[in-house]
C-alpha cells in the first residue's frame, strides 16, 4: 500500500512554513492522542503517521530530501538516509520520541529544561464546612482556621543552599515513564518541578521551601447556598514556589437537615398536623416559615388530609438573585386520642348523627367494596 502524502497527513501546502507545520502537528497529534482514544487501533495508527510525517518535515535537510525524492529517500541507498529504524530509517527512535514529546509539552504547558527556574503555582486547598438551614436563608460570615503552606522565612522560600541539577529528572523538572507506546508525564517527586534538588537544606523546611501554618481567615457564605456549593477564595491556598503565585482555596459547603422543612433547591416542603375539629369546621391556622414570621392561614371546613397548598416567595432565596423559591405545605389531620368519657359522649353523639352526606369517601369505598363482593358470588 501506498504511503500517504506526509504534507496531506499534517494537512498543510507544501509551502507551509516551520512555524505552520508545527502548529498543525500540535492540532493533529492532539486530536487523535492514545490517551484521547483508548484503544482506537485507527487512532493509534493516524497519531504513528503524524509524528512520522512531522519527524520528517521539521528538520530542514529531511524535508528537502523528501521534496526531492518523497517516501524514498529514507530507504536503503537514498540521500544518505539509510538505516532501519522501525519507521522508515529516519531515526523515529528514542531521540525522535522524546524531541516530539518534548515540544509537546512545551505546547501543552509543561516544564521542559530550562524552565526550571520557573516561579511554581502553590497547591490549591480544600476546606468543608457546615452550616444549618437557617445560616444558608440568610447568609452567614464565618472564621475558619485553615491549615496552609506559606514561604520559610528562614529561606526565603529557597529551601536552602547549593542549588543542583535534580539528577532524578536532569533539570525538565517532569519525568518520562514509557509503557509500550505510551508515554506519562509527570512532575519529578524529587525536586517537585523546580528542575533543582538542594544539596545543603533549610533545618526548618526540610528543603521545601514552606513550613505549615494554621491561619484564621473569615469568609461570607451568601444567602441561597446549598449541599455541594463551591466557594473560591483566590491565593488563600498554599505558597507558590520560587516566588510563585499561592494556590486557591476551596471551600465546600455543607447545609444540614432543617427539623421542619424538607429542601429541594429553592423550594421547600413541610407537612403540618391539623386538628380534626378544624378541618372538618375551617379555620384559620398558622403555618412557620424559615424567617420565623408565622403565615395565617386559611383551612376551608372538610378538608381532607393530604391537602397540599403553595405558598409563593415563602421558600429559600436563589443563589445570586433577588428571587425565592415556594413553599409548599401538606396539611395532615390528626385523629384526637386519649379522649375522655365526656369527649367520647360527644363523639357517639356525633357519630349518631351522622349522614352518609358527612363521609363520601368512606360511603363510596363501602359501595365498591359491596359491588366487588356481589359480582365475586354470582
Amino acid at each position: 500500500m501506498a504511503k500517504k502524502d506526509y504534507y496531506d497527513i499534517l494537512g498543510v501546502s507544501k509551502n507551509a512554513s516551520a512555524e505552520e507545520i508545527k502548529r498543525a502537528f500540535r492540532v493533529k497529534a492532539k486530536e487523535c492522542h492514545p490517551d484521547m482514544h483508548p484503544g482506537d487501533v485507527k487512532a493509534e495508527m493516524q497519531f504513528k503517521e503524524i509524528n512520522e510525517a512531522y519527524e520528517v518535515l521539521k528538520d530542514d535537510q529531511k524535508r528537502a530530501a523528501y521534496d526531492r525524492y518523497g517516501h524514498d529517500a529514507f530507504t536503503s541507498g537514498q540521500a544518505g538516509f539509510g538505516g532501519g529504524n522501525g519507521f522508515g530509517g529516519f531515526g523515529f527512535g528514542e531521540s525522535g520520541f522524546e524531541s516530539i514529546f518534548e515540544e509537546m509539552f512545551r505546547g501543552f504547558g509543561g516544564t521542559t529544561q530550562g524552565d526550571s527556574d520557573a516561579n511554581l503555582r502553590g497547591a490549591d486547598v480544600r476546606y468543608d464546612i457546615s452550616i444549618t438551614q437557617q445560616e444558608a436563608y440568610e447568609g452567614v460570615k464565618k472564621s475558619i482556621t485553615v491549615d496552609t503552606c506559606i514561604p520559610c522565612k528562614t529561606c526565603n522560600g529557597k529551601g536552602g543552599k547549593k542549588l543542583e541539577t535534580c539528577s532524578t529528572c536532569g533539570g525538565y523538572g517532569r519525568i518520562r515513564q514509557r509503557q509500550g507506546f505510551f508515554v506519562m508525564d509527570t512532575t519529578c517527586p524529587d525536586c517537585h518541578g523546580t528542575g533543582k534538588t538542594v544539596k545543603d537544606p533549610c533545618s526548618d523546611c526540610k528543603g521545601t521551601g514552606c513550613v505549615h501554618k494554621k491561619r484564621k481567615l473569615e469568609i461570607t457564605i451568601p444567602k441561597g447556598v446549598d449541599t455541594g456549593v463551591r466557594m473560591r477564595l483566590a491565593g488563600e491556598g498554599d505558597a507558590g514556589r520560587n516566588g510563585g503565585p499561592a494556590g486557591d482555596l476551596y471551600v465546600f459547603v455543607e447545609v444540614k437537615k432543617h427539623a421542619i422543612f424538607d429542601r429541594k433547591g429553592a423550594n421547600l416542603y413541610c407537612e403540618m398536623p391539623v386538628p380534626m375539629t378544624t378541618a372538618a369546621l375551617g379555620g384559620t391556622v398558622n403555618v412557620p416559615s424559615m424567617d420565623g414570621t408565622p403565615i395565617p392561614t386559611d383551612i376551608k371546613a372538610g378538608m381532607q388530609s393530604g391537602y397540599q397548598i403553595k405558598l409563593k416567595g415563602k421558600g429559600m432565596p436563589q443563589l445570586k438573585s433577588d428571587q425565592f423559591g415556594d413553599l409548599y405545605v401538606t396539611f395532615r389531620v390528626e385523629t384526637p386520642t386519649h379522649l375522655s368519657a365526656k369527649q367520647k359522649d360527644l363523639l357517639k353523639q356525633f357519630a349518631a348523627e351522622s349522614k352518609e352526606s358527612n363521609q363520601e369517601a368512606c360511603n363510596d369505598f363501602l359501595c365498591q367494596i359491596k359491588k366487588i363482593w356481589n359480582d365475586f358470588t354470582s
